[in-house]
């Protein structure tokens, strides 16, 4: 799988030859050429917005791409699902100013236009709580791929991507040490985080192999070829322990994944009473805005308890 990607990043696309200058194909295939894609995107934006770009090439790769109007790009995200039109805006806002700077045209016909606003604001990937981590222990026990899996999320706050790359490499002492794929392409910050107990006793459960240097490997003894796929496998682990879908305020149904995990991580850390920068530390995040979020939650829920606890008393003295 890792040569099969990497002969598709150097041959991009069948049929290159046969494109028309100007065109929405030949915009394409040099954007896919270009730093713009190759280098400032990373793997899993790359393999995202190439998806939707390649199902946008289908419908219109003969057209000339100066041709484009914003009424063209309103028509390719209407009556998509409001995050969908998001992605779709920010890949082909991405093509467009390429076409811009070579010269394929003068302007960029996304500018402007913006997708459908959610009448209830999303709050994204459930927030694992105290039942669905216990549920998942329970079935998967020590010494499993699947309990490793969620004691590493746990621990270092890592994007699924992130996570399924570390391994005894990254181990320094008693911390894990390591660079956060979308902080190597800005800021480089390096992330240094203790071992806690409970991923120490994890890792010590697991069977010694010299195969490989990840932590976490998939159902062939190797590391996993994408994201996307160790995404796949822990949803599965995650249906074995009958972790449930909700309903959401917003209408939608989510399940508890492992971007989840990362939020758990932060929530802790808010509930210990660890500053927005002392989280950030942790999480590696890049905005103080991100983090404040799980603090603001948390303080309202101490000051909700504090007034209540008022309320309480004051019917209680007057009773």
């Amino acid at each position: 799988m890792a040569a099969y990607r990497a002969a598709l990043t150097k041959h991009h696309d069948i049929g290159e030859r046969n494109t028309k200058p100007g065109t929405i194909d030949a915009l394409i295939v040099d954007y896919y050429r270009s730093d713009n894609f190759t280098k400032a995107l990373s793997a899993e934006t790359q393999r995202k917005r190439r998806a939707i770009l390649e199902r946008f090439r289908t419908l219109n790769g003969g057209n000339q791409a100066v041709g484009m109007r914003r009424e063209h790009v309103v028509a390719q995200i209407k009556g998509r699902a409001p995050y969908a039109q998001r992605n779709w805006l920010k890949a082909l806002r991405g093509l467009m100013l390429f076409a811009v700077a070579e010269n394929y045209r003068g302007d960029d016909p996304t500018a402007g236009v913006k997708p459908v606003k959610l009448a209830v604001k999303s709050k994204g990937h459930m927030t694992w709580g105290k039942d669905q981590i216990a549920a998942y222990r329970n079935t998967h026990p020590l010494g499993s791929m699947a309990r490793l899996a969620i004691e590493l999320l746990l621990n270092v706050a890592a994007r699924r991507g992130d996570a399924m790359v570390l391994g005894i490499q990254h181990v320094k002492g008693s911390n894990i040490e390591w660079r956060p794929g979308k902080t190597a392409r800005s800021t480089g910050k390096i992330l240094s985080i203790r071992i806690l107990p409970e991923l120490r006793a994890a890792l010590d459960a697991m069977p010694p192999h010299n195969a490989t240097l990840a932590f976490l490997l998939n159902d062939y003894g190797r590391p996993f070829a994408s994201a996307e796929a160790f995404g796949n496998k822990f949803a599965d682990w995650c249906k074995q322990a009958g972790i449930k879908p909700v309903m959401c305020a917003d209408g939608r149904m989510r399940s508890y994944r492992a971007h989840g995990l990362r939020k758990a991580a932060c929530t802790a850390l808010a509930h210990a009473g660890c500053t927005g920068p002392e989280i950030m530390a942790v999480s590696g995040h890049s905005s103080l805005a991100q983090v404040q979020v799980y603090i603001d939650e948390f303080e309202q829920e101490q000051m909700a308890e504090a007034a209540i606890t008022k309320l309480v008393k004051q019917r209680t003295s007057s009773g």
